[in-house]
Parts: C-alpha cells; sequence; structure tokens
C-alpha cells in the first residue's frame, strides 16, 4: 500500500453507498478506509466514492456527466476508472486487473496486476512504474499540480514533433481528458 508520507490529499467525504456497492471487493475494502487520495506530488489520483469535489467523483467519470467510457472508445461501461497519473492517463478495473489507458492514444494496456499489486508496484517505484517522468521535470523548473488539476503536454507525446521539445502547464482535470478524448478520435485512423 502506499505510504501515508506519500499522500498529499485524502478524500474526507463519507463514502456514497451506492457506489461502494456497485464496486469490486477490493476497491470497495480500499475505499472504505481511505476515500480516494493523491500521492507522489499529483503522480496518481485514485478517485474517491464522494459527489464531491467533482474532480474527485468516481461516480463522475464512471457513469456521471463525464462518463470516460462515453469519451474514449476502448473503455466500457463496466470498466471502474478508479484512478489517473499526472497525464490523464486511466487505470480501470476490468475483470479483477488493472488495466491502463494510454489516453493521447485512446488504447488499453493490461498490466496483469489486481488493484492491490498495482498499488504495491506504485509504492515501490513511483517513477518507473507510473511514468511520472515528466512530473519531475515539471516540479524542478518549479511546477506544481495542485488537486483537481493534470499536468498537460503540448506537443502531445506520441507526436514526431515532441522529440523537438515539449511544453508542460497544470491545467483542470476535465479540461485535460476532454483534450485527450479529442485528440485520441482525430489520430484513431491516421
Amino acid at each position: 500500500m502506499i505510504d501515508s508520507k506519500d499522500i498529499t490529499f485524502q478524500g474526507t467525504e463519507p463514502p456514497d453507498e451506492e457506489i461502494l456497492g456497485k464496486l469490486p471487493e477490493e476497491l470497495r475494502s480500499l475505499l472504505r478506509q481511505i476515500n480516494g487520495f493523491i500521492a507522489f506530488d499529483g503522480g496518481l489520483h485514485i478517485r474517491g466514492a464522494v459527489a464531491s469535489p467533482a474532480w474527485h467523483s468516481l461516480r463522475k467519470v464512471w457513469f456521471g456527466d463525464f462518463a470516460l467510457s462515453e469519451l474514449f472508445s476502448s473503455l466500457k461501461e463496466t470498466d471502474v476508472p478508479f484512478g489517473q497519473d499526472c497525464l490523464g492517463d486511466q487505470f480501470v478495473l476490468r475483470d479483477g486487473r488493472v488495466r491502463r489507458l494510454s489516453a493521447e492514444t485512446d488504447e488499453l494496456e493490461d498490466t496483469g496486476l489486481t488493484l492491490n499489486d498495482f498499488l504495491t508496484e506504485a509504492a515501490r517505484d513511483p517513477i518507473g512504474f507510473l511514468s511520472l517522468e515528466p512530473l519531475v521535470r515539471f516540479r524542478s523548473e518549479g511546477g506544481k499540480i495542485e488537486n483537481g488539476r493534470l499536468l498537460n503536454v503540448y506537443p502531445p507525446f506520441c507526436t514526431k514533433e515532441s522529440a523537438d521539445g515539449i511544453s508542460m502547464a497544470s491545467v483542470p482535470m476535465f479540461e485535460r481528458i476532454g483534450f485527450l478524448a479529442d485528440f485520441s478520435r482525430r489520430i484513431k485512423n491516421i
């Protein structure tokens, strides 16, 4: 599990029992202990079973008005979008295993890990396991990601132009995810 010293935000609202009832046991148990959190200076966000704040709400991105399964074609309604990294790549539970959505390209990768194993690996080597090198660079340049925000990278890493250098900025989470969903749709058949 992630050490409390690495957690910079913790959900404090009482858990939404309706959402908890729909979750796989492993995630339900975690959210009963700690109702979501942000760790590693914004590198990993585990969503809470809450209605607010909206950026922390599992309900909003699972089957609410910002359902990720409607934004990214590789996701199913049954996927549980429990978390994300600092760039907006999503972590979902499908069939008891964590899958990582590369949001720039709308590609889903099976990590082969259960939620507990995923969190153990993230705690063991957050920079390597979660690919947080852009966040390390951003922070070394004086940047900070506040709660509810993600790191915007331009041009996107999947473009050849990114080899010439990128710019980074902290932007609202919904803005970043909306941009990634739109971008991935536009490049889908290129």
